[in-house]
């Protein structure tokens, strides 16, 4: 018999197994010794009063054998079956491959940077020596941006795909089920490389191909029909193309617009990342001053406000994590967060960013947006990619920060007035947005303990390369995720791909 029940523990009593399994087996008669084992189907915590709860809902498994809450796809091989063009190896491009094989179709990807235990040498690199090496970064390389920014699977779009599919394959390829049931579930910059590789070892397993150091320059055309890639080391490979190339690869934009592929300018949000102590969000977010705790998590927070009716509120937030630069050129610098699975460091940080929406820079056309973008990543450089930064209250009083706190950026700080970074509607909305959340946190959020680094611009793609209700731009090109528009985070983003792929599967 398989019984399903709700609960609502206490920290200490939803730590331990045995007593999750007690307290199941007694709310619903079930003798302990018949209980074989129990799964975990949803879990949350209420931190809205004092004394926190957690929230579970679990699977018992009463004289029977214990089974997994997910069902592992089989992959068939497809080293004789027809091929597929995969450019770029972020989510969308890895679980549009895996769908492919899924499918019977044969993927041959390709990507500019290098594999992901290669890339993290080269992004060590750069934190320590200033020195970028601008096709294999934070950005660019087989994981694509998400594989170092905490592996964060939350999102909104249930309604776009299959999310559960989604996070099964992560589990089936590495991932901790805790995925599965985690309200807001992450794997963890440590453990999803293995992950990434583990995909790997499936696409070149069953018959498919991966490429590193492969740079896609043009597309093949005949008749506007796309029916192939060349790539910068002037190889060529032939089939419909899936273009899954991520937002930063500003020049993939560009050479569609010579193309002639329809691009249009889109909305996007700008700001900076703002580091607390962990300790004190861990404060403000369990109502406690003496913190989490030894039961509970390190707390996450999200803030959202409207300023002149624009939005303000965080993104991407990483508890213990640390402040990376996301830059792919020199002269110019964006910043991100990431997190290991643990979450164990002694700050939180978290993109605070303003909603910009096309109408509010120049109008220059299709790259209006980019090129805005672009110039508040000019105005962040700093020698050897070190960051302009200031403490959160002296911004809020515009006041020039003569020391600032220690910081996990590894290239460093450099104390700057913002205003003079970020344009002015940036800026003024993000420090009404701060006495918000201030108000909303009794004056606790706002303090000089935080430090504000700029700047945080790749939230989303400020281009759409437009397509139509079968995913393609034109036949025979499918461009997919977050580079293409249609797509913000892990998950949707893969959701993308697997729709995509979808349709390339339905036209060969």
């Amino acid at each position: 018999m398989i019984k399903d029940i709700d609960l609502t523990l206490m920290p200490q009593e939803a730590f331990e197994e045995n007593t999750i399994i007690k307290k199941a087996s007694s709310k619903c008669t079930i003798p302990l010794k018949s209980v074989k084992g129990m799964k975990i189907l949803r879990k949350s915590i209420d931190a809205r009063r004092s004394v926190v709860k957690i929230n579970l809902r679990v699977r018992l498994f009463v004289e029977e054998e214990v089974k997994n809450t997910w069902e592992p796809v089989v992959f068939p091989d497809v080293s004789s079956s027809p091929s597929a063009i995969v450019v770029g190896m972020g989510p969308a491009g890895l679980f549009a491959a895996l769908t492919l094989i899924e499918n019977g179709i044969r993927p041959i990807v390709l990507e500019r940077g290098k594999d992901v235990h290669d890339r993290k040498r080269d992004c060590a690199i750069l934190c320590t020596k200033g020195e970028l090496n601008t096709e294999s970064n934070y950005v660019y390389g087989e994981g694509g941006a998400g594989a170092y920014s905490d592996g964060k699977l939350y999102t909104r779009s249930q309604k776009r795909g299959d999310v559960g599919k989604v996070l099964s394959l992560l589990v089936q390829h590495g991932a901790d089920e805790s995925i599965l049931y985690e309200t807001h579930p992450h794997i963890g910059t440590d453990k999803l490389p293995m992950v990434i590789e583990n995909i790997r070892s499936t696409i070149i397993n069953k018959g498919g191909e991966v490429h590193f150091n492969t740079k896609v320059v043009s597309l093949l055309k005949n008749d506007n029909n796309v029916y192939g890639v060349k790539c910068e080391n002037g190889e060529e490979y032939l089939g419909p193309v899936i273009l899954a190339t991520g937002h930063s690869a500003k020049d993939v934009y560009r050479f569609l617009k010579d193309e002639n592929i329809l691009l249009e300018a889109k909305d996007t949000a700008v700001g900076v990342r703002l580091e607390h102590p962990q300790a004190l969000i861990d404060q403000i977010q369990y109502h406690n001053p003496n913190g989490r705790g030894k039961y509970l998590p390190p707390a996450t927070y999200s803030f959202v406000t409207q300023v002149d009716g624009r939005g303000v509120y965080s993104f991407c937030m990483c508890p213990g994590g640390s402040v990376v630069p996301t830059a792919t050129e020199y002269g110019s610098l964006s910043v991100n967060g990431m997190s290991s699975s643990s979450r164990s460091g002694s700050k939180a940080n978290s993109a605070m960013v303003v909603q910009i929406r096309k109408e509010d820079v120049p109008d220059k056309g299709i790259f209006s947006v980019l090129d805005w973008v672009e110039e508040i990543e000019r105005n962040s450089f700093r020698d050897r990619f070190q960051a302009p930064a200031q403490r959160m209250a002296d911004f809020v009083d515009n006041r020039f920060s003569s020391t600032l706190p220690k910081s996990t950026y590894a290239p460093g700080l450099v104390s700057c007035n913002l205003y003079s970074v970020l344009p002015p509607i940036v800026s003024s909305s993000l420090k009404d947005g701060f006495l918000a959340f201030s108000n909303m946190t009794k004056g606790k959020f706002l303090t000089n303990e935080a430090v504000m680094i700029a700047s945080e611009t790749r939230t989303s793609s400020p281009v759409r390369i437009l397509r139509d209700e079968e995913y393609k731009s034109l036949p025979g090109l499918y461009p997919a995720g977050e580079g293409a528009g249609y797509a913000g985070g892990i998950v949707s983003a893969a959701i993308d791909g697997t729709e995509v792929a979808k349709s390339v599967v339905k036209t060969l």
